[in-house]
């Protein structure tokens, strides 16, 4: 919920998976947030930015937490090169 000046003020704000956009609940205590390095495609020199990735204790179940993380981050990848390029 927001207030008459636009912020946020709800006491819990639930997070959503990354890969398989269930939400990740407050008893989900196998869940990760993995930040992971924004990287300049020109020097390959971290930028000092992020990008936050939320896994749920269900994928990490399965064993498909590795394989969600690679393919989340080559997909933000190719995104950032195509944008890059277009400037």
């Amino acid at each position: 919920m927001q207030n008459d000046e636009g912020d946020n003020v709800d006491l819990y704000v639930p997070r959503k998976c990354s890969w398989t956009h269930r939400l990740v609940t407050a008893k989900d205590h196998a869940s990760v947030q993995i930040n992971v390095a924004n990287v300049d495609p020109v020097t390959g020199i971290a930028t000092g930015e992020s990008t936050a990735y939320a896994l749920t204790g269900y994928i990490r179940n399965k064993s498909e937490g590795d394989m969600a993380l690679s393919a989340l981050v080559t997909e933000n990848d190719a995104k950032t090169l195509t944008a890059s390029s277009e400037e």
